[in-house]
């Protein structure tokens, strides 16, 4: 009996040992590369493993009948397969697919630029923004410290790969700001009219840009406004330059900003030597006003408003023969305001709404001459997003440009009074597909309709970006970009068409352990351009769409903020080759405002034991050309390069209290940007010239920044340049 029961346990035991399933194989990702620490079990079970080094695994079970084996990884999407287990080996190989997530997909980075802390694409901060020395406070002349730029220092404007500083556009919250330069005199350096510390992110696109955005040749910027402050403020601004008071009142979804400011460059002028005779040097008051509100869960309505008064006399040497010097005066008044409301309006559906108005006026009186220029413009643009999926989105919307421009021209002899009122139409649509987080494709159109030029633009938009690792990637762009002609030329004509530009952008960009590597090449064509055939200006049939051009280029960006301890630098090089046949050119020439070679070295460091933040920035322009009519050879002549020098520093005095200081060109470099000729020949049969110099060799600005809250520990360092 004790030998039967004996034979009948053993057999029992030899049968469940001769039914456990074997389940073996491998684990790889889509490419082939092994998966070690793969999790491996059978659902509802306890059965499990784990893959090894070599990505495989054995998992036995004494488990009989079907079940779903499941194998996962964190960032792959799960693998769940049926299988039979009956006692017997089974063999497996298993391919894991990358789980989507747009957080880590690819990003397309061709011409394009963001400050922002939100992608990976990510080159440069907002902070970056307001701390490069030679910004002076503006976000223009931040960006001229990146690639694709050229920094023309009698504008201060922004030409952006081998196009005009009228080809590049601003928005602010996604509305158009029709004047985005203060006011100036002729060979007269501007800046930006709105204080940087508003933005709290920017992103610049220097070509094949979203279909969203039209009426630019060359590039777009896209400026953010900040979103709600975390407390109460107040920020106390003393500089040598003029004064700035700007107080912050939160409650509970919402809160307000007003600040005045006010600059008068008398003190500055009278300390250091000026290349020309300020009468009256520039003085400028501005005031603001910005409003945040809350609205639901997920939705933010802003409103910004503000003004600016500022004016100045210069004497202005008189070059025609036999005339005297006269003072050239100008008063501007400017009136800026928009409007926008950013939300979900269901777990799919999202909208931007967005509105402007700007009205400037120029009143200018030079010689016996008094001109009145006056822009009253309006945009209004509304955005819809739709996500089918996680990999695929439908963005599509509508705007409305209108635009007034009149002109008074006073002169002893003749008076010209023109304007003209112009409508656009607008809308667009653009659909983004990831095949995978690696492989992302966005391809939209635009189309136009201007009532002034009774002209139809249709413009075909795309980009496309693949990651080849974790920590690069490539991105092409094509597109076709319609802008009007000039107002000075519609004026008298409205017998024109939109002039193109095709662009065509190769970028490959890499970020690997704190340092960015970004390569991107180029090509521009230019087709409608305006030309202009030396018959009188007020003339219809003066102009024409008969000129043309190319641009092309490489753009180089290296960034590194981890090998230098506390120390943070970029290099920016382009190389530009550029020609057009347009305006009053004879033939095809390099424009005067495209320098072939531009090279800007930011350095920034900080020094914990004193306290201070250093930038260093080093620009260098090569010889650009202009024309000296008493030449043979159209645009024969070179400029001297361009070349500066410039450094900040901050110093924090306190938690709340900030001393800064600012010089550029320390070292004292000579710029030149060409020769101002008479249009009239002398004696001896030669048009008189005189050199287009800087207002000064050097800029200096001295502040103390005070903020006050009631922690006591906030300040503007973060704000500072």
């Amino acid at each position: 009996m004790k030998k039967s029961v004996f034979y009948i346990l053993f057999s029992i035991l030899c049968l469940n040992a001769y039914s456990q399933t074997v389940i073996t194989g491998k684990v790889t990702l889509q490419q082939g590369e092994l998966l070690p620490g793969a999790n491996v079990y059978l659902q509802g079970t306890y059965d499990g493993t784990s893959s090894n080094e070599n990505g495989q695994f054995i998992l036995k079970t004494k488990k009989t009948g079907p079940f779903d084996l499941h194998v996962e990884f964190m960032g792959y999407e799960p693998f769940s397969q049926k299988i039979e287990l009956k006692g017997d080996t089974i063999r497996l190989n298993i391919q894991l697919k990358e789980a989507f997530n747009q957080l880590n997909a690819v990003t397309i980075t061709a011409g394009t630029f963001e400050a922002s802390d939100k992608k990976q694409a990510v080159t440069i901060t907002p902070l970056d923004m307001v701390t490069t020395a030679g910004a002076r406070g503006d976000v223009f002349g931040a960006l001229q410290s990146l690639p694709g730029t050229t920094t023309n220092g009698e504008s201060g404007r922004l030409f952006v790969k081998g196009g005009d500083s009228e080809e590049s556009q601003t928005y602010i919250d996604g509305s158009l700001v029709y004047v985005p330069y203060n006011s100036s005199a002729p060979n007269q350096s501007t800046r930006g009219r709105f204080n940087p510390f508003m933005f709290k992110g920017t992103i610049f696109s220097t070509g094949g840009y979203s279909a969203e955005y039209g009426q630019a040749l060359s590039s777009v910027l896209l400026l953010n406004t900040n979103d709600m402050p975390a407390e109460d403020q107040l920020d106390l601004s003393f500089l040598s330059i003029g004064v700035e008071a700007a107080g912050t009142k939160l409650w509970k979804d919402g809160a307000v900003t007003g600040s005045l400011t006010y600059s008068n460059l008398a003190p500055y002028m009278n300390l250091t030597t000026q290349n020309y005779h300020w009468i009256h040097a520039p003085e400028s008051a501005t005031g603001a006003l910005s409003l945040r509100q809350k609205t639901g869960k997920t939705g933010m309505f802003k409103f910004y408003s503000s003004f600016n008064k500022n004016t100045f006399t210069i004497n202005q040497e008189n070059l025609e023969p036999g005339e005297s010097s006269f003072d050239y005066k100008l008063a501007n008044d400017n009136y800026f305001m928009n409007a926008s409301w950013n939300g979900h309006l269901s777990e799919k559906w999202a909208m931007n709404s967005a509105a402007s108005f700007t009205n400037n006026k120029d009143d200018i009186r030079y010689d016996q001459t008094t001109v009145g220029k006056k822009i009253v413009g309006a945009h209004v643009k509304n955005v819809f997003n739709y996500l089918f999926t996680e990999k695929f989105s439908l963005k599509f919307g509508g705007e409305l440009f209108t635009k007034t421009f009149s002109q008074n021209v006073t002169m002893p002899a003749e008076i010209h009074d023109n304007s003209f009122t112009n409508h656009i139409i607008a809308g667009f649509t653009e659909a983004q597909l990831y095949a995978s987080s690696k492989f992302v494709t966005r391809i939209g159109a635009r189309a136009e309709y201007s009532d002034y030029l009774k002209n139809f633009k249709l413009s075909p938009r795309l980009s496309t970006a693949y990651k080849i690792t974790d920590k690069s990637q490539f991105s092409l762009a094509y597109g076709w970009f319609y802008q009007n002609p000039i107002d000075d030329y519609l004026l008298y004509t409205n017998h024109l068409n939109p002039e193109c530009a095709d662009h065509y952008t190769f970028s490959y960009q890499s970020s690997i352990d704190n340092r960015t590597l970004r390569i991107e090449l180029y090509y521009k064509d230019y087709k409608d351009l305006v030309k202009t055939n030396g018959d009188d200006f007020y003339l219809p049939t003066s102009y024409s769409n008969h000129g043309s051009g190319y641009a092309k280029g490489l753009d180089l960006f290296w960034r590194d903020n981890k090998t230098i301890k506390n120390g943070d630098y970029w290099i920016s090089y382009s190389y530009l080759d550029t020609k057009r046949d347009y305006q009053n050119f004879p033939n095809e020439a390099v424009p005067t405002f495209a320098s072939k070679h531009n090279l800007s070295v930011v350095y920034k460091h900080w020094f914990s034991g004193l306290r201070s933040l250093a930038s260093v920035n080093f620009k260098y322009s090569s010889p650009r050309v202009y024309n000296d009519p008493n030449s043979q050879v159209f645009n024969g002549e070179r400029m001297l390069p361009y070349r500066t020098l410039d450094l900040s520093w901050s110093f924090l005095y306190r938690k709340n209290i900030i001393i800064y200081g600012a010089v550029t060109n320390l070292p004292g470099f000579k710029n030149e940007f060409g020769r101002r000729y008479a249009t009239s020949t002398d004696a001896g049969g030669n048009y008189p010239s005189v050199a287009i110099e800087p207002s000064s060799n050097r800029f200096y600005v001295l502040a103390c920044f005070i903020t006050l809250t009631r922690k006591g520990d906030a300040n503007q360092l973060d704000k500072i340049e």
